[in-house]
């Protein structure tokens, strides 16, 4: 009798945006991207029935899996609990407290509903990592990925470029996923910068990026009137050598993070 599929270990639900990744080769370099990382423990984001749970619990370093579906929790549980180095966490990435102590290797399969809002918490929060693995709708990857002056460069862009070396390493269609969804994926690593932004200037950056980015189509100047009184917006930009005219897709990621700190 052969073992039960993941779908029958775990029904998959639409409403967890729940695509289980079934390619081997992707699930091999996963794991051996997260394992790299020298990373005392590891936390696992929406593991599903334990697609790479498996693999992450046979290197033996303690591993939390994380996830908001109660069954797959239970299922994890069922499949691992003899792990002593196996610890589970039902509650929502987005806002739920995690563990304190040691750097984290994150990894993850995320939910492409609530994807960037994991991500943005992570760069956020004084969460210790050494590096996230995770994999992510192929639109919201060009958008991290974004270059200044490219139609995917914006907030999400500058913050994680700001605060971490972004890396693709691997591009996934829909058959690599059951169910298949309707869109691509990719698989991006994160590894934090030595000279990333405080956090108090974190906050100040994405405050500051919502209102630059809030009319696309704006200059910069534009976007700004309310914030900052005319004589100091040109100021701002003549500082940094800009046009009055410039947009915000246009002003690279070093600018961004200057004005923060001068805003905080």
């Amino acid at each position: 009798m052969s073992p039960p599929s993941l779908t029958e270990l775990l029904p998959p639900k639409k409403a967890f945006g729940q695509n289980f990744l079934v390619q081997e080769s992707a699930i091999a370099l996963i794991l051996r991207e997260a394992l790299a990382s020298p990373a005392p423990r590891i936390l696992e984001i929406g593991p599903g029935p334990g697609t790479l749970t498996e693999g992450l619990l046979a290197d033996g370093r303690p591993l939390w899996a994380m996830d908001l579906d109660p069954e797959a929790i239970a299922c994890l549980q069922g499949r691992f609990a003899h792990h002593a180095h196996f610890h589970t966490l039902l509650g929502d990435a987005v806002k739920a407290p995690l563990p304190s102590g040691e750097p984290w290797s994150v990894v993850g399969n995320l939910p492409y509903n609530a994807a960037t809002a994991i991500l943005t918490r992570l760069l956020m929060e004084p969460i210790p990592w050494e590096r996230m693995v995770l994999m992510f709708q192929l639109e919201v990857g060009q958008k991290l990925l974004g270059t200044p002056g490219s139609k995917e460069y914006g907030p999400l862009s500058v913050l994680a470029q700001a605060c971490c070396r972004v890396t693709r390493l691997l591009k996934l269609g829909p058959g690599a996923f059951r169910p298949s969804p309707k869109v691509d994926s990719v698989v991006l690593r994160f590894e934090p910068r030595p000279e990333a932004p405080d956090y108090a200037i974190r906050k100040a950056l994405l405050a500051l990026l919502h209102r630059s980015f809030a009319h696309r189509r704006k200059t910069l100047a534009n976007n700004w009137q309310g914030f900052l009184e005319p004589g100091e917006i040109q100021a701002r930009l003549q500082a940094k050598g800009l046009a009055p005219s410039v947009r915000a897709e246009a002003v690279p990621v070093s600018t961004w993070v200057s004005w923060a700190g001068e805003e905080r």
